[in-house]
């Protein structure tokens, strides 16, 4: 049997978008947004649909429910070509969502989990994962299901030769209980943002941080956002400084779409320091237009893009 490049895990909800909005929420007033976007939404989701349409091939196991959204998001994900056969649906549970206010270039978010807090190891087909080349697991603190058994996961997918990469995003409670010592040697990428890394290390400086999960982490690559990315692992240290454009519409899922660049790279036998680029490039074509997907309609949409705004050829970095 021919193997997939990569089965995603992770959360699924629809994300609204408010933008232009006048103020902060306050309690008890009610406030204006000029502009609203339905799209696709969810880290997992987001790396998917954009790496597929990078022209990696990639199923999505996951959890929504059988309602409106749910149907939208199964939509949104086969039109990237993203199989969607190991994803559940639920008539228990409704679809998760993320409301979204945009500002500038931060935003404040949102989300309802519904389906996906009840997704766990029992739901995804260990028994498949030789038919796949790369697992990838982003969410992990939406995932309350899965936490316990993140490491089984991990190791699971290594005993039948995958590579792994995970991003573990924003914890909402502000705890980052996560297995660290027990999980990352089993995972080949982890991707963190660097306020992430900070939070989930207790420390301050990046170079502390790094230092607290080097004796068990494989490649960390920290997201900087327009300071770049750089990557830590035996071999030393390599940064790759951001895109920058004039073209900003807003940067949410910019840090899922230079996951994406950077794994579909990996995939495609690229160097450590040409995925970072590739990383980047993706991250900064994302900020382009409006959404985390948006910008990623396929592979000649993407290279338009790289081209007309940076002008550079995606496939040649």
């Amino acid at each position: 049997m021919e193997q997939t490049d990569l089965l995603v895990v992770g959360e699924l909800n629809v994300d609204i978008l408010l933008d232009q909005v006048k103020g902060f929420p306050v309690v008890g007033q009610e406030i204006l947004a000029d502009k609203m976007l339905l799209t696709l939404g969810s880290s997992s989701a987001i790396f998917a649909s954009n790496i597929s349409a990078l022209g990696s091939s990639a199923s999505f196991c996951g959890a929504l429910g059988n309602d409106l959204f749910g149907k939208f998001i199964l939509r949104e994900l086969q039109s990237k070509r993203v199989d969607t056969r190991f994803i559940l649906e639920s008539n228990e549970h409704q679809t998760g969502i993320t409301m979204i206010l945009n500002y500038d270039q931060d935003r404040a978010n949102v989300t309802y989990g519904g389906a996906m807090n009840h997704f766990s190891i029992n739901d995804i087909p260990l028994h498949a994962l030789h038919q796949f080349r790369h697992l990838h697991v982003s969410s992990y603190f939406l995932q309350s299901a899965l936490r316990a058994d993140i490491t089984n996961l991990f190791a699971a997918a290594k005993t039948v030769g995958l590579s792994t990469s995970l991003d573990l995003q924003w914890d909402p409670a502000n705890q980052w209980e996560f297995p660290s010592e027990e999980c990352l040697p089993y995972v080949d990428f982890f991707l963190p943002n660097e306020k992430e890394l900070l939070c989930l290390t207790g420390q301050s400086d990046v170079e502390d941080a790094i230092d607290r999960l080097s004796g068990f982490a494989n490649i960390i690559v920290v997201k900087k956002g327009i300071n770049g990315a750089t990557a830590y692992s035996d071999n030393g240290v390599l940064h790759s400084d951001a895109y920058i454009n004039s073209h900003f519409v807003d940067a949410i899922g910019a840090g899922d779409s230079f996951n994406a660049g950077f794994i579909n790279g990996f995939l495609n036998g690229h160097e450590l320091s040409e995925c970072l680029r590739l990383g980047n490039l993706a991250g900064a074509i994302n900020t382009t237009a409006a959404g985390g997907t948006t910008a990623f309609a396929n592979i000649t949409s993407v290279k338009q893009t790289a081209k007309q705004i940076f002008n550079l050829d995606f496939s040649s970095l």
